[in-house]
């Protein structure tokens, strides 16, 4: 299982052989991937904390059928991509943390683990209703997108329909 939030107690949980599955299984190794995957899951907390999740599960509840369910969560999922790059574009402003091919390396993660190619690997074909992350490159492009403007306010995945 790959690294979750839980906004009951508000925490990340990682399980660390992701990061190996990660690198050898997707090819998509290195520190800056890693720091892809926590910057994500961390995203989630600022939904937790401004109200986001709360207000996409009680839409989720007041929709029918599972692709708009999905789609909602796809929203959800890639805005969290987006405060990512926006960590990613303020880390290395203040800290200079991007080494060459960091952002390569992020990028090559946020690909890897579309649910297009997450369902081509393990079943030869994807079904794009079923999607709860996005495709690799929504993934690609949202977590470009913060680290381009280094804003929360370019992350407004549910109004750029």
């Amino acid at each position: 299982m790959g690294p979750f939030y839980c906004p009951e107690d508000r925490k990340v949980y990682v399980d660390l052989g992701f990061f190996d599955d990660l690198k050898h299984e997707h090819g998509a190794g290195g520190d800056f991937a890693q720091a892809y995957v926590l910057a994500h899951e961390i995203g989630h907390h600022i939904q937790n904390q401004e109200g986001t999740l709360e207000q996409v599960q009680r839409a989720q509840q007041r929709v029918l059928g599972d692709a708009r369910k999905n789609q909602l969560q796809v929203q959800l999922e890639l805005q969290a991509d987006c405060y990512a790059g926006v960590w990613a574009n303020h880390a290395d402003k203040q800290f200079d943390i991007l080494e060459v091919g960091g952002l390569e390396e992020a990028l090559v993660a946020a690909a890897s683990i579309g649910d297009n190619r997450l369902q081509k690997q393990a079943q030869g074909f994807a079904i794009p209703h079923t999607f709860t992350h996005g495709t690799s490159k929504q993934r690609v492009e949202w977590f470009a997108r913060g680290m381009k403007g280094g804003r929360l306010s370019d992350c407004d995945t549910f109004g750029d329909q």
